[in-house]
């Protein structure tokens, strides 16, 4: 007998190939037959009129804290995913200790949670009280989480750590000495033998931790994080991950890129590569990239949201603020000393000349009036609500910068203003799509686990399903899967994920394509501590089936966590470039 047969539906089955109606049988945790199949089974769910594919592939997450308050990592498996990512853009929880061993030092695991909370987005609070911070290696991370998890995860191993428990307080101040290298390279191989998916890193000028220095992996040279990529080489089933800068790349930064990945001899995605109509001449820039980086004897993808990335803004956390020329000291300011700052006229102005001398596409983060108050906590503002600060400027006859800081300063920091979203007209859906079909590009970046108070998309894969899909009409269902399972099982070399198929896993989804798409975005107050975070369920996703176990049924989650910790060389094949 079948542990659980899905019947009728209209099977996708994530290699791109068209649709079929049948039934898909699976025991033990794997697909053992899919078409007819009048084998009887202990529990069937009906997927007439409905679509049956494999579950979603999120390569780009930081759930590596949440996992601890939040076995579910919701809201990922109510929008389709069975398999997640984490440990990118350098920042991890593990190590914590370096080569040397002994206990954790309170400084170094405080540091690591404070850069989270800093550069993720994760309220301080929960981090604290929702987190152990009690193993000492990534082996311990690792193995402290499998068999607790919902979905499948693997975790990389993150420079900014590895920097940390080696360097300490140095670890933002120098580049390392040739020994500090070797210790990084020893704990990067103790990461990747128990299972780590691959490293990754950061030089992005957005990344600034608690202090508001530069993180660890920032301060690396290009010779250390060559010599980290060569360690990579040694593991089979790895991968590399890297941002490198913000804005459009320079072409030593492609080149750079390329290095890693030939040195590792495997594909480095980097994030983010934002598409608009707008701006498809820096798109065609950044894609070209790839060019240059295979001239070095890499390949190297931009890793594409397939939404508007959309951002709300605070002065408390400061993210994405601070990368204006001179904001990443102001952002680092305690509470009170930032609002001493904004209620001086002299120092108010100089922010703003500040903001203002920023150079190249970041400067349009200084662009005042056009941000939406979404959300104010001060009863003189309230009326405001919901207005674009550009429209309320010209009914009191004031300056936009004057009147954010009177906002801002009204709620304590509190204030959420947003960036507008001009990213859902059909020119934009149809740039996406062509990007989506370049080989230069992998779907992904939705940074789900991460910035919690500012960005909803870790509903990217709904919303693709709904908007390029069903509602523009611009690629076909079965492509759309492919792009979100086959596509990046592939790239990270999973082993029998990402289709449905005799054998594979039964990571598995049965969604209504008349309906299937994000649900209303708010704030959730359910972290450690009484923090909230943005949030939203999805809509027309009926059942979600993790490793052949029921984990998503209209919209509830259910109590089972079926998902293993995937590990590389047992879990994934390895993916050369060469």
């Amino acid at each position: 007998m079948l542990d659980l047969k899905i019947s009728g539906g209209s099977i996708v089955d994530g290699t791109g190939a068209a649709a079929r109606r049948g039934d898909v049988g699976v025991r033990g945790g794997r697909v053992v037959a899919v078409g007819e199949v009048p084998e009887a089974a202990a529990r069937t769910i009906d997927a007439t009129d409905l679509v049956v594919a494999p579950g979603f592939i999120d390569i780009h997450t930081h759930y590596d804290a949440q996992a601890f308050w939040d076995t579910t990592l919701s809201p990922s498996p109510l929008h389709g995913v069975t398999t997640v990512m984490g440990g990118n853009c350098g920042f991890t929880i593990a190590p914590l200790v370096g080569v040397e061993g002994g206990p954790v030092r309170p400084d170094d695991a405080d540091y690591l949670m404070r850069m989270l909370a800093r550069v993720e987005g994760m309220p301080l609070e929960s981090l604290q009280q929702g987190v152990p911070w009690d193993w000492h290696t990534s082996a311990e991370y690792l193995d402290r989480l499998d068999g607790t998890l919902m979905p499948n995860a693997g975790f990389l191993v993150g420079h900014s750590a590895l920097r940390r428990v080696v360097m300490h307080d140095a670890a933002t101040e120098r580049h390392a000495t040739a020994d500090e290298v070797k210790q990084m390279q020893q704990l990067l191989r103790a990461g990747l033998a128990a299972g780590g998916m691959g490293f990754s890193s950061t030089w992005s000028p957005s990344h600034n931790d608690h202090l508001g220095h530069p993180v660890p992996s920032r301060c690396a040279s290009r010779e250390e994080l060559l010599a980290l990529c060569a360690v990579v080489s040694e593991f089979p089933g790895t991968q590399l991950e890297f941002i490198p800068a913000v804005g459009e790349f320079a072409d030593d930064t492609f080149r750079l890129m390329g290095a890693m990945s030939a040195a590792a001899n495997r594909p480095l995605n980097w994030n983010l590569l934002q598409v608009y109509a707008q701006n498809w001449e820096l798109v065609q820039h950044q894609l070209a990239g790839y060019d240059l980086a295979a001239a070095e004897g890499g390949r190297v993808l931009a890793l594409t949201l397939p939404d508007t990335f959309r951002l709300r803004l605070n002065f408390t956390s400061g993210f994405i603020l601070d990368i204006l020329h001179g904001w990443d000291s102001l952002m680092a300011l305690p509470v009170h000393e930032k609002l001493r700052q904004l209620r001086d006229p002299a120092a108010r102005a100089e922010w703003n000349r500040l903001a203002q001398s920023t150079e190249g596409a970041t400067r349009s983060i200084a662009n005042w009036g056009g941000y939406r108050i979404l959300e104010t906590f001060s009863s003189q503002w309230k009326p405001y609500e919901g207005r674009i600060i550009g429209e309320v400027v010209l009914q009191l006859g004031r300056e936009p910068w004057d009147v954010l800081c009177d906002l801002v300063i009204a709620d304590d920091l509190r204030t959420v203003i947003a960036n507008q979203d001009r990213g859902q007209d059909d020119a934009t859906w149809k740039r996406r799509v062509e990007v989506w079909r370049d080989h230069r590009a992998i779907v992904g970046a939705s940074d789900a686990g991460a910035h919690l108070d500012m960005i909803d998309s870790f509903s990217y894969s709904t919303t693709l399903l709904a908007r390029a899909v069903r509602e523009h009409q611009l690629l076909p269902l079965e492509e759309a899967v492919h792009l979100l399972t086959g596509a990046p099982a592939e790239l990270y070399g999973l082993h029998e994920r990402g289709r449905i198929a005799p054998g594979f896993c039964a990571d598995l989804q049965v969604f209504d394509p008349a309906t299937v798409g994000p649900g209303p975005v708010a704030m959730k107050f359910d972290l450690p501590g009484g923090a909230g975070r943005v949030y939203g369920e999805a809509i027309g996703v009926h059942h979600v089936v993790v490793n052949g176990v029921p984990c998503v049924e209209h919209g509830e989650l259910l109590p089972a966590r079926p998902g293993r910790i995937l590990r590389s060389g047992s879990d994934t094949h390895t993916v050369s470039v060469r």
